[in-house]
């Protein structure tokens, strides 16, 4: 498969979203995630083995969650905090790591602190600020990634690239919070041109970040991609990715209903 084709493949299948009702229905979702991951990499002369699938479980019910646990998931992303919170309570029994990647009040940050193993999208200082000091309380510390709004529409959250050097250099007072590297969200758009545009756009400013202070930006990993783009953000470096609807079926809603003003 030419990068042209799977491009196309990973941005134009929707349709094929079935929801997952089985343990089986899940492995089944998972290895063919796996496989895509791996023929990207491939493509670009990559390791597959550094790329982490982190699937989304935003929306899903506790009783499916828990076959995606039994499928092999041990990681999984969340929106909204307060269903994220409300989850790691009801699946306490279960062995599974929590990422908030949704967008974080700082009065949620108490929440926050409480549960979740890491927060992809640290775009505050105020926010930096309400967790470290949750985090200092509670005796332990958070993997965060800085996200940056790299596709400069007005209803994504996120800073403007700009930001992002100042940003980063105040980060190390609020020693609770290790820096792993940046998120963003690519532009919701057919067009890949566009999309790859967003991604390319994070890894230049990683790059960028650790030419010039690479203690501040961590392992530098690039969080990026999520069930219709995800393919290409591999192709253009992502560590990470966020992989909802092709894991656990189609929402009832667009992802753009969920990202990021409604979320």
């Amino acid at each position: 498969m030419d990068q042209d084709t799977g491009d196309a493949e990973a941005l134009n299948h929707d349709e094929r979203y079935s929801t997952a009702t089985t343990v089986e229905d899940f492995r089944i979702n998972l290895a063919e995630v796996n496989r895509r991951i791996e023929s990207a990499a491939v493509r670009v002369g990559r390791d597959a083995a550094e790329v982490e699938l982190l699937p989304v479980s935003k929306t899903v019910p506790q009783e499916r969650i828990r076959q995606a646990v039994a499928a092999g998931c041990h990681k999984l992303g969340e929106n909204k905090v307060q269903e994220a919170f409300r989850k790691s309570g009801e699946m306490a029994d279960l062995d599974i790591d929590w990422a908030v990647i949704g967008h974080l009040q700082s009065n949620k940050a108490r929440d926050v602190a409480k549960f979740a193993s890491e927060f992809q999208a640290l775009d505050r200082l105020k926010v930096a600020a309400a967790l470290d000091r949750r985090l200092q309380a509670a005796g332990r510390s958070l993997d965060v990634y800085v996200q940056v709004n790299t596709s400069a529409e007005e209803s994504k959250f996120g800073m403007p690239p700009e930001e992002l050097p100042g940003f980063l250099r105040e980060l190390p007072q609020f020693s609770a919070l290790k820096v792993q590297g940046l998120m963003t969200l690519a532009i919701f758009s057919s067009n890949i041109a566009r999309v790859r545009t967003c991604f390319q756009r994070l890894r230049t400013l990683r790059d960028q970040a650790q030419d010039t202070n690479p203690e501040l930006i961590g392992r530098g990993s690039l969080s990026m991609g999520m069930s219709g783009d995800y393919e290409v953000a591999i192709e253009e470096g992502a560590n990470c990715v966020r992989v909802g609807q092709a894991i656990f079926g189609k929402r009832a809603l667009p992802d753009s209903y969920y990202w990021p003003e409604n979320s």
